[in-house]
């Protein structure tokens, strides 16, 4: 089962946050045969989406970065949306999903003049 937890993301900034997967033994899940991919939508049935950045950071410890760049969080909109991040085994082609839940875009008040 996949973790859950929500995220605050200040509208117009860079995001990023560290998510440790462990295997079914509670140690560090090895992400060397695994495609990750995250996504974010207004609902769960919104065919609109908005990719996550996802990094492997350390691959044999199990830890991933997940990123949404200023741009991507500027061009939400204030409120709340649904995400998750997914694994593929490329060995077995199973799919399992790593963690989930509400993503909170908090607006701003200051401006630049680019922006």
């Amino acid at each position: 089962m996949a973790s859950y937890s929500n995220l605050f993301v200040d509208q117009g900034a860079d995001f990023s946050t560290f998510v440790t997967i462990e295997s079914s033994d509670n140690g560090p899940l090895d992400l060397t045969d695994l495609l990750i991919k995250g996504q974010i939508r207004k609902s769960y049935s919104s065919s609109t989406a908005f990719d996550f950045t996802v990094i492997k950071t350390d691959i044999a410890g199990g830890q991933i970065q997940i990123k949404i760049d200023s741009g991507t969080s500027a061009s939400l909109s204030a409120g709340r949306y649904v995400y998750d991040v997914f694994a593929e085994n490329t060995l077995d082609d199973t799919r399992f999903k790593i963690i989930e839940g509400i993503l909170e875009i908090v607006p701003r008040v200051t401006r630049f003049s680019s922006t």
